[in-house]
């Protein structure tokens, strides 16, 4: 037995930038235990998992040792393949997911996700985070799953060679860094750490901009983004928030597709 599996990097306009993402097409679900040994033979940020339904697709997302909650560019990069690849008509695609119900639109090149917002609070730095980032923050915040740090510029945010050991004892998701971006292109830039969850630095993170929306929109009172992600890939994502949603918007492209051989369904 085959099933079909793709390489995609999102977020992105080109190969081999923005965040590569696999696609995984299944005929039903397979135990959990296949899925995480999946996901770490692929050894990338995100692998996603679909199942087709009548009416949508179930949708998983596992990084390389654990399975998340909201994911943005392996759901940009499965609804990519899965208009791609028709087997979904139409403009836009259902989701089901443990972040409820997500949508997919095509807007001609671009896919736009209609995500929840998750705005952050403002919190105090837990021990060891400023140290492992190796800033100094000026305003730190949190919500359902990540740390948020705001620097003072652009270049401290680009400079930081955080210690992703130390990063890694932080207990949640991940860590935001942002800041003012000083490209006149991009309303702010940011980045994004999860050791804690087998990623070091992911190259553009949707889901950070379910946040960063929010912590954005507060203080330059507006609700439409042009935001980078400066990691080492790079990568473009389009913010827009409406109430409780976050917009998401962004390209992909396929790099590889080809045919995962399953044996056994347990590793």
């Amino acid at each position: 037995m085959t099933i079909p599996l793709f390489h995609v990097d999102a977020f992105t306009e080109r190969p081999f930038a923005g965040n590569p993402a696999a696609v995984c097409l299944l005929p039903v679900w397979k135990g959990d235990g296949w899925l995480q040994a999946v996901a770490r033979e692929m050894n990338l940020s995100e692998t996603a998992f679909l199942v087709k339904q009548p009416d949508h697709f179930d949708l998983r997302w596992f990084t390389p040792t654990v399975e998340v909650d909201l994911c943005g560019h392996a759901t940009l990069a499965s609804a990519h393949v899965l208009w791609q690849q028709r087997q979904a008509t139409g403009d836009e695609i259902r989701f089901s997911t443990r972040s409820g119900i997500l949508k997919a639109i095509r807007h001609g090149n671009d896919i736009e996700l209609d995500f929840p917002l998750k705005p952050e609070e403002e919190a105090a730095a837990p021990p060891g985070l400023l140290e492992a980032l190796g800033v100094s923050a000026k305003y730190v915040g949190k919500n359902q799953f990540d740390y948020l740090v705001e620097v003072e510029s652009e270049a401290i945010l680009r400079g930081m060679a955080p210690d992703f050991k130390r990063l890694a004892t932080v207990p949640v998701r991940g860590i935001i860094v942002t800041s003012r971006s000083t490209d006149p292109k991009f309303d702010f830039v940011s980045r994004f750490f999860a050791p804690a969850a087998g990623i070091d630095e992911d190259p553009v993170t949707g889901s950070a901009h379910c946040c960063l929306g929010d912590f954005w929109r507060k203080r330059l009172g507006k609700t439409e983004f042009v935001a980078f992600q400066a990691s080492a890939r790079g990568g473009v994502v389009k913010v827009r928030v409406t109430k409780d949603r976050a917009f998401l918007r962004g390209m992909a492209v396929t790099v590889a597709g080809g045919e995962l051989l399953v044996g056994e369904d347990k590793p």
